[in-house]
Order: structure tokens, then C-alpha cells, then sequence
């Protein structure tokens, strides 16, 4: 599949996947500051972003997308950071492709299987009227917030979902991401990732705020990643990098130096 993609720099490959919902502009400030020394490739997973759409939305699936856009660039091997969703896309490359990958880095993002907990943000994204009738204005991005509003108060939260916006010169607005394919394939993304132990290096950063990677957690963790490091950032949430910037840039870049 030919994802979209954004390099910055040059030197050896570094990948950044973002999470559900996500594109790799969420990705484009730290990207820049990685890109300073490194080829850091920013990409829009399968049904997000610029990427193509399709029905599967599955981790071997999104595995294999790396592997394959990664050929086409002629990468043989990489170190690879993923957020959230992109965290299990990462670990599950790590697991499928033990040879393509030098180091691993997953923020705030476990192995273990996760409950629902999408359910109102796909309703609240479905309930908005972005398409609107002949002679009809349509709604404004301030309305359309308004509107989100209603059902998500995190303004936080609504203008990271309202980044996936795009205009439709016919009728308004519509989604940049497949919003079909992700609900559907919804209980796919809450499994856990499978697959023989990966020996190499990971780093695992979580948000002390965040219920992503509990102290539970981590025997699961150890059990694929044997060779992994765990670091918390105290006072950040599940958008770790969003939330404590140079914390995450200073873990990340120390554990790829080394």
C-alpha cells in the first residue's frame, strides 16, 4: 500500500505512527526536531489521513503496510516509534518483521487487549450534519464545534478529531479518514498483539496520568519485549507527546543515540 508519508532530514530511518483518529501531522513538530538528525518519515496509517482506504483494519494488516511501504522506499531497516494504536501497529512489525527493525519505541500503549472505550467520539462524529442539501450553506468549522460540543467537552479532544476535516466543494465538509472501516473494525483495534518474543531494544514511555500501560502491565509487556525499558512521565496524559514535548523528545533521542 502507498501510504502517505512526510520526510524530514536525512541520515539513518526513523518511523513515527500516530494513533486512532490521528495523521502524521500530530507527529510534524517532533518529527522536525528528530529530523535534525535523522531521516524521521512521518506516514498516515491505512483509512487515515492522505492514505488509501480499505475494509481490513487489523494489526497484521497494518504491519504488512509498513513493511511494504518500507520496501518501496528501498528501507531495509529502521528503528520505529508508535503512539497508541500506532504503538500495537509498531510492536506488531517488531513481531512480524523481527529483522526490518533496530530499535523499538511505543508510547502509552500496552500489548494487552483493551475495553471499548471509542464508542461516544464515533457516535458524536456521526451525528454531525457535515453534508448539507442544494441551497443550503454549509455549516461553518465554529458550528461544527459547537456542535461536537454537545457530546465532547474536551476541547482538547474536538479539535484533534476537527484536524481530519476536509471540504467538499458539493456539500460541505466530510471526513479525511475512513470513519466506515474504523468502527467496524473497532474490536480489531482492541486486541492485543501476538506473535514470538522480539529480542531487540524497546522503550516503552506512559503518561503517569494515563491508564494505557499499567504497573500489571508490564509482565505482559517483558513477555514479547524481554529487552524493554519503561519510562513515566508524571503530569501527562495518553497524549504524552502533545502533553510533555521535551520529555519525549529527550527519552527518545537518548534511547536512538545510544
Amino acid at each position: 500500500m502507498e501510504l502517505n508519508h512526510k520526510i524530514i532530514g536525512t541520515g539513518e530511518p526513523f518511523v513515527i505512527l500516530h494513533g486512532l483518529f490521528g495523521m502524521l501531522d500530530n507527529w510534524q513538530t517532533l518529527g522536525k526536531r528528530f529530523g535534525e538528525s535523522r531521516k524521521t518519515i512521518l506516514v498516515d496509517q491505512r483509512n487515515h489521513g492522505k492514505s488509501p482506504h480499505a475494509d481490513e483494519v487489523d494489526y497484521p494488516s497494518l504491519a504488512g503496510d509498513l513493511a511494504e511501504f518500507l520496501e518501496h522506499l528501498a528501507v531495509e531497516k529502521s528503528d520505529v516509534l508508535g503512539h497508541s494504536m500506532g504503538g500495537k501497529t509498531a510492536m506488531q512489525y517488531a513481531l512480524n518483521f523481527p529483522d526490518r527493525i533496530r530499535k523499538l519505541v511505543v508510547v502509552d500503549m500496552g500489548v494487552r487487549q483493551f475495553p471499548r472505550g471509542h464508542d461516544e467520539i464515533f457516535a458524536a462524529m456521526r451525528s454531525l450534519p457535515l453534508s448539507t442539501k442544494e441551497g443550503e450553506d454549509p455549516l461553518t468549522r465554529s458550528q461544527i464545534d459547537d456542535l461536537l460540543a454537545e457530546k465532547i467537552a474536551d476541547a482538547g479532544v474536538r479539535m484533534f478529531l476537527l484536524k481530519n476535516l476536509k471540504r467538499n466543494k458539493e456539500s460541505g465538509y466530510e471526513w479525511k479518514m475512513n470513519l466506515d472501516a474504523l468502527e467496524r473494525g473497532y474490536p480489531e483495534i482492541l486486541k492485543p498483539v501476538t506473535g514470538e518474543p522480539w529480542p531487540g531494544e524497546a522503550l516503552f514511555i506512559r503518561g503517569g496520568d494515563s491508564g494505557y500501560i499499567k504497573d500489571e502491565d508490564w509482565e505482559g509487556i517483558q513477555a514479547l519485549f524481554p529487552n524493554a525499558q519503561l519510562k513515566t512521565i508524571e503530569g501527562a496524559g495518553h497524549w504524552v507527546h502533545a502533553q510533555a514535548p521535551e520529555e519525549v523528545y529527550g527519552l527518545v533521542e537518548d534511547f536512538l543515540k545510544d
